[in-house]
């Protein structure tokens, strides 16, 4: 069924655009009309593509293809994850009701709250009633639907399991979202920690110490070291505080240009692995990002050699990336999973026990599911340790500093006493 953009007037005057699919525009304006809107232009979309303002088609295709490759390899936000999960669920409850697919997808188009989110499902919808299979569909939004979604969805459609594979990727996009907010959650406390004392600190280096240390000078003694130390410092602070903005610059820009080289990154996430704690909690987070991408896909039907290609892709971690690519390759050369992924000494030895256990029993998707739920608790242990070891040294750091500026003010004011 063709879409079709269209700009109408609503009751009152308003003006309102979007879109709607139906068998010729003649039909798209008596369904309009029927909602009190009356149409000033209609136009068919081409290829899911077109808008009201083809003119700038061109631009807007070149525009669209650099979008389309930056979206195939980017990770889904936080709001996106959410809209994917709450979509995914219904669809998988629909279709496992004995609701057509067809039906399903209008249900969707109806229900949804974004008119970004509406407009792709009928551009989905409309390339199914095409004769598209829901897989080739989905994968020409790929910002939305990454290759994971991709593939287990063929792979139901494969086995006729498509409403078993969509509550499955449900689940597993739930597990990813309460991931991602212990992994924030995690790190927001100590971000905001440091940006309260940096400002704090601020505060006190600008205005307040250069008003007191002034008032010190102006009555002609001799200051001590440490305050002579503070008043160079407030300086510093004053004069040059848009070279501190200008370095923090500078050493993001390095490392987002040396992130993107295979080196670097590589040396950058084994950096961060050895930190203390901070670096055991993303081991931890890597590791149940891959016990559960993978049990998903191989549960869903997804071959091993394939399951493990797109859960490369999505561990988070070069270090896990390049174990899990080492897995793959020896899969090929047909070993098992376990003793390439000994062999790696990426992972604990716990998930190569529990693997090889899986193998030799025929239970490996439930081993590697038992893992991803053992590593989620072990992640909420993690993140309380992290918090228990930061907001005291915080504390501490912030009371040294304070401590360091009252100490270097009170100096001043005994000898002057001490004179008097």
């Amino acid at each position: 069924m063709p879409i079709f953009d269209y700009k109408a007037y609503a009751p009152g005057g308003a003006i309102q655009t979007g879109v709607i699919d139906a068998d010729t525009p003649r039909d798209a304006r008596v369904r309009l009309r029927r909602e009190n809107l009356l149409v000033s232009e209609i136009e068919e979309r081409r290829g899911g593509r077109r808008g009201l303002n083809s003119k700038k088609g061109a631009k807007l295709n070149f525009i669209e293809k650099i979008r389309r490759n930056r979206a195939a390899n980017a990770t889904p936000s936080m709001r996106n994850l959410e809209i994917l999960t709450s979509v995914t669920r219904m669809m998988g409850t629909l279709l496992s009701s004995g609701i057509p697919l067809a039906e399903t997808l209008k249900a969707i188009i109806e229900q949804a709250e974004q008119r970004s989110t509406e407009t792709m499902f009928r551009e989905i919808r409309e390339r199914i009633n095409q004769g598209s299979s829901l897989a080739d569909a989905l994968a020409d939004h790929p910002g939305m639907f990454g290759e994971l979604y991709v593939n287990m969805v063929r792979a139901g459609e494969a086995t006729g399991n498509v409403d078993v594979v969509l509550r499955r990727l449900a689940d597993y996009l739930q597990a990813q979202r309460a991931l991602r907010r212990k992994i924030v959650s995690a790190l927001t406390y100590p971000v905001m920690m440091i940006g309260i004392g940096l400002i704090v600190v601020s505060i006190l280096m600008t205005v307040v110490v250069p008003k007191i240390t002034q008032m010190l000078l102006d009555q002609g003694q001799t200051l001590p070291p440490p305050t002579q130390v503070l008043i160079f410092i407030s300086e510093l602070f004053k004069n040059y505080w848009w070279a501190a903005g200008l370095l923090a610059a500078l050493i993001f820009f390095v490392i987002e240009r040396v992130y993107k080289t295979d080196k670097g990154r590589l040396w950058l996430d084994k950096s961060v692995l050895r930190i203390p704690i901070l670096g055991d909690l993303m081991r931890k987070q890597a590791v149940a990002r891959f016990t559960r991408t993978l049990s998903t896909l191989l549960q869903s039907g997804v071959p091993a050699v394939n399951s493990l290609e797109i859960t490369r892709k999505v561990v988070g971690n070069r270090v896990i990336a390049d174990a899990t690519e080492h897995i793959r390759v020896r899969i090929l050369e047909g070993t098992d999973i376990a003793t390439p992924l000994k062999q790696t000494g990426a992972f604990p030895a716990l998930v190569g026990y529990m693997v090889s256990v899986g193998e030799q029993s025929g239970e490996l998707e439930q081993m590697l599911d038992r893992v991803a739920v053992a590593y989620d608790e072990e992640i909420d242990v993690a993140t309380e340790r992290m918090t228990a070891v930061i907001e005291p040294i915080m504390i501490i750091f912030l009371a040294v500093v304070v401590g360091y500026i009252v100490v270097s003010i009170v100096l001043p004011i005994l000898q002057i006493g001490q004179i008097k």
